[in-house]
């Protein structure tokens, strides 16, 4: 795709946490890369993650740095950060007001619902980035959207109990306890519950949504999406990963490796194809300690090469001797791991992953056979996407309160999702090559084409 000059001027505004941030910073890429002017509204602390992209585009990427907020208690800790978010309301405006070229919208993160009534303050459109897929958000929102309906159907919070959404493509249902933590901590009545829940019913009166996926993988939620929310202005964009841009890039994103990639790569490449299980719960996913002993019993009892990520806060829960008993067909990783130079790696056949939306995209795209282990927000949805509709994964563990996963039987499965005629990796093969005509030539490209050209006319 051959960059373009526009002169459009666009605000973005990502939320903090790396699984909102990342994927956001990757379709500003591509926006820049087709001549959009950008500003970018970022806190001092994640400044860094925009080096490579200033250092590529010195005149076209601004950056408007505000303070971190200062959150007060809250029913949920992210619905605290995003109230803290809208002190920023006047600030902007400010901004906006005396800046000679000002933005024609603004592409903010879903959960910025309250940039909606910014926008149009402003006079101008505001874009919904969606860092969850398009089942995912379709859930989301059909409870914020029936929060009162949905809440009355157990009045009294039982946790086994099950709701279906028929109204939602293939009828996705869950026991009370796999919605989202975030949505089951509404209060009534509440001021900071019922602005939140105001800014997500918000998101369906914007002026378009973009989505990080690819009508292959969710064809029958987008057009969901476009019935529910009314137009067809629903982008999908994705996969938003690095590509032609360097494994530099790719080594860097999100932040440094907490092992040097070079090491990491060395012992990969002693080892043949499609031989290693990487196994990786991402930034904010954790074990407790039941789990990882059941986790780590699982490894030693297996034969399989294999990388284990944990957050450097959970590495105590390694048993002691762990490392020397598994020896040269394991390696640890404590902290942040450069995913994508993993996943890609010829030696990396299967995925152990909590099923979060970008792990979701990193796994398609590399074409690896994902085995799941669902935490918590919109990650049981997408683990039905991934094993139920798609069949390109296989159930690890639910992720339950006192669930732990039985270490023989997951060491049988560990071995077999090496094996190359499983049929999950056969169709992860085939979904990884949709993936990747979609962004080069296919439907993602179009969808942002489409995209970039309506920014234009405003």
């Amino acid at each position: 795709m051959c960059e373009s000059t526009n002169n459009t001027h666009l605000l973005v505004y990502p939320i903090e946490g790396s699984g909102h941030i990342i994927p956001l910073l990757d379709l500003t890429h591509l926006l820049l890369r087709r001549g959009l002017t950008i500003t970018i509204i970022i806190s001092p602390s994640n400044l860094p993650l925009l080096d490579p992209l200033i250092s590529s585009y010195p005149s076209s990427l601004h950056k408007l740095v505000f303070p971190d907020t200062a959150h007060r208690p809250s029913s949920h800790p992210l619905i605290a950060k995003v109230i803290a978010t809208q002190q920023l309301f006047d600030p902007i405006v400010r901004w906006f007001e005396s800046h000679p070229s000002p933005p024609v919208a603004i592409v903010s993160d879903f959960f910025l619902g309250w940039t909606n009534e910014l926008a149009s303050h402003l006079g101008i459109k505001r874009v919904v980035f969606s860092p969850s897929g398009a089942l995912g958000s379709s859930i989301f929102h059909m409870l914020w959207q029936k929060q009162p309906e949905i809440n009355a159907l157990n009045s009294d919070g039982h946790e086994s109990f099950f709701l279906s959404l028929p109204e939602i493509p293939n009828s996705p249902g869950f026991p009370w306890w796999q919605l989202s933590p975030l949505w089951r901590s509404f209060k009534k009545g509440d001021p900071d519950s019922e602005s939140f829940r105001k800014g997500m019913l918000a998101n369906m009166n914007s002026w378009g949504i973009v989505y990080n996926t690819f009508e292959d993988l969710e064809g029958v939620y987008i057009d969901h999406m476009k019935k529910q929310i009314g137009h067809d202005r629903v982008w999908a964009v994705g996969p938003l990963l690095p590509d032609e841009h360097g494994q530099v890039v790719t080594i860097g994103r999100g932040g440094s490796s907490a092992v040097p990639p070079d090491e990491l790569l060395l012992w990969l490449d002693k080892k043949p194809d499609d031989s290693v299980v990487y196994i990786c719960f991402e930034s904010r996913g954790t074990l407790n300690e039941n789990e990882m002993s059941a986790l780590t019993g699982t490894l030693e009892l297996s034969n399989v090469d294999f990388i284990l990520c944990v957050k450097a806060s959970d590495s105590g829960f390694i048993p002691s001797g762990f490392v020397d008993r598994v020896g040269g067909r394991g390696f640890i990783v404590k902290g942040w791991a450069p995913q994508l130079v993993i996943l890609r790696h010829r030696a990396v056949g299967s995925f152990v992953t909590h099923c979060g939306w970008n792990s979701t995209m990193e796994g398609v795209v590399a074409g690896v056979m994902m085995l799941t282990w669902p935490q918590g927000a919109d990650q049981y949805a997408n683990e039905k996407l991934l094993v139920d509709q798609l069949g390109v994964g296989k159930r690890v563990c639910e992720g339950g309160p006192e669930s732990v996963p039985d270490s023989v039987e997951l060491a049988q499965l560990l071995a077999e999702s090496l094996s190359c005629d499983r049929p999950e990796r056969v169709k992860i093969k085939e979904l990884s090559q949709s993936a990747n005509e979609a962004v080069k030539e296919g439907t993602s490209a179009r969808d942002l084409d489409m995209f970039n050209k309506q920014l234009s006319e405003l």
